[in-house]
């Protein structure tokens, strides 16, 4: 039997606990309701010891510089996380990422983390509150407004019940969407929600296993999963999605795949200074010579020359 995840949550004073909860009981119902630990969770701080939320109650922590090496690890910040100074905190973190512990924002969490350089190469989301400030202090960061964000190996989240959303997506990629959507379903939570409601073009579907399967390619689009792990998160077979995808969405399953990857590149492309190689890198493919040949038969012009127009055209 598989090891229990162990997913650990670095807490910083004020931070919000309702975002907290919206991250913990999702495990907690996961390992409820599979009859076995699925997930382990761990609350850490930088002194350790009984660490306050906003609200009052709290969890007693870990010291984070005993933390060792969890699966993943979430750093929960609330108040103004632009003006969170904490040299302790940094030397925990980038212990964890040496470590290669992925790592993950709620909230303003994110703000942290990439304040202090740990979010370079890497899209990301956080409390809209703290979006724009952190834009403008350092504008080549690969800033989303979505709910969630998945890259490889960062995960962020806008805080409140968005985490909810993210924990959702972490169990439907490692225990299937049906089980995730069980999981919702006890927190009378109907929808999940995609990571962006901004390709709520896709949101029209009406068909249960096209919109999980869409779902999972929308949180996997640095590392593309399979129509192998596709059909078995989905609880059905490769077969069969290829024939849905082709009588709703008139594509093969894996060109609307790329088709996805192919358009977060664009926008990466054209909203940010990024190299061509770490943009190719971010969206899924292995190398530039292939990411270009994909995206030139896509935008019928290759990624520099696209660029270059975009940038003609907007200045």
């Amino acid at each position: 039997m598989k090891h229990a995840r162990e997913i650990a949550f670095v807490l910083t004073p004020g931070y919000a606990l309702m975002s907290l909860a919206s991250a913990v009981e999702p495990l907690r119902a996961a390992n409820l309701l599979a009859g076995r630990a699925l997930y382990h969770t761990r609350f850490l701080s930088v002194p350790g010891g009984f660490e306050a939320s906003t609200a009052g109650g709290g969890f007693a922590c870990e010291r984070l510089a005993e933390a060792g090496a969890p699966d993943l690890a979430f750093v929960v910040a609330g108040g103004n996380p632009m003006l969170y100074e904490d040299a302790a905190l940094l030397r925990g973190l980038r212990a964890l990422d040496q470590r290669r512990v992925p790592l993950g924002g709620i909230s303003g969490g994110a703000a942290i983390l990439a304040r202090h350089g740990l979010m370079e190469g890497r899209r990301f989301t956080l409390h809209w509150q703290h979006a724009d400030a952190l834009a403008e202090q350092d504008p080549h960061l690969l800033i989303e407004r979505a709910l969630y964000v998945i890259d490889r190996d960062r995960f962020t989240c806008a805080g409140g019940v968005a985490a909810f959303d993210m924990m959702c997506a972490i169990i439907a990629a490692e225990h299937g969407a049906d089980f995730a959507r069980t999981v919702s379903d006890w927190f009378i939570h109907p929808r999940l929600r995609e990571a962006s409601e901004q390709q709520s073009r896709h949101g029209a579907l009406r068909h249960p296993v096209l919109e999980a399967v869409v779902r999972l390619m929308g949180s996997h689009l640095a590392d593309p999963l399979s129509p192998e792990q596709l059909a078995a998160l989905s609880g059905t077979s490769a077969r069969q999605l290829q024939r849905l995808f082709r009588d709703h969405l008139n594509r093969p399953m894996m060109q609307f795949y790329r088709d996805l990857r192919l358009d977060k590149a664009d926008e990466l492309l054209v909203q940010s200074s990024l190299p061509v190689l770490d943009i190719a890198l971010a969206t899924g493919f292995s190398g530039a010579a292939h990411f270009t040949r994909c995206f030139t038969a896509k935008f019928g012009a290759p990624p520099a020359r696209r660029r270059r127009d975009a940038r003609r055209v907007s200045g």
